[in-house]
């Protein structure tokens, strides 16, 4: 069943990425790019949630996971808030850190046996520096750019401001109760991306 969930989770995810990269391909808005990205991240990871709970978590399965539910989500998010308000800085900016995100994943060391079950916890695996610290800083930064760009803009586009922002709370709450297990990480990853993409919609 922890299985089923997690595949269906990345479905849904990759669906939804698709109906926004396709808005994208069809007006060319950077937000959109970055929107639709973020929801592809959410998708790996919530493939790499599956490949673990098939095959039991080794390396390449957490390295994914990280990656992109860890490094990328949230700084995508961040960046398609500040896209859409104008700041168009952020789309280089969100380059060049994805490609620090993507080297970080490949390149940090793993440490520790992997559990039979269960999502691994990052720091039973990896060094605070600078896996772990470049994490915690792109997480926070993405979520308070997506919330400050969503209280700058409330009054214009109350109903996407607000799911967005549920989206991301839903997430932040996933990714806290992880240690309850695959299905429920699962769970919220799905409300999370419909929440999100709701948002996205709306607010365009």
């Amino acid at each position: 069943m922890e299985v089923l969930l997690a595949f269906a989770a990345a479905l849904l995810a990759l669906r939804l990425s698709g109906r926004i990269l396709a808005r994208w391909r069809a007006h060319r808005s950077a937000e959109l790019a970055a929107w639709g990205a973020s929801l592809f991240a959410y998708a790996a990871a919530s493939a790499a949630l599956a490949w673990g709970s098939a095959h039991g978590w080794d390396g390449r399965a957490f390295r994914v996971y990280y990656l992109f539910g860890g490094l990328l989500t949230a700084p995508l998010l961040g960046a398609g808030s500040l896209l859409i308000w104008g700041r168009r800085w952020a789309a280089p900016l969100v380059l060049a850190y994805t490609g620090l995100a993507v080297g970080v994943a490949v390149s940090v060391p793993l440490h520790g046996p992997f559990a039979a079950s269960g999502i691994p916890a990052a720091q039973d695996h990896l060094a605070f520096v600078p896996a772990r610290l470049v994490a915690v800083v792109a997480n926070t930064l993405g979520t308070l750019a997506v919330v400050w760009v969503a209280a700058a803009t409330f009054r214009r586009r109350p109903l996407g401001n607000a799911l967005i922002v549920g989206g991301v709370a839903v997430a932040a709450v996933g990714s806290t109760l992880a240690g309850l297990g695959t299905a429920e990480t699962a769970a919220f990853v799905a409300f999370a991306v419909v929440l999100l993409y709701g948002g996205f919609v709306a607010r365009r």
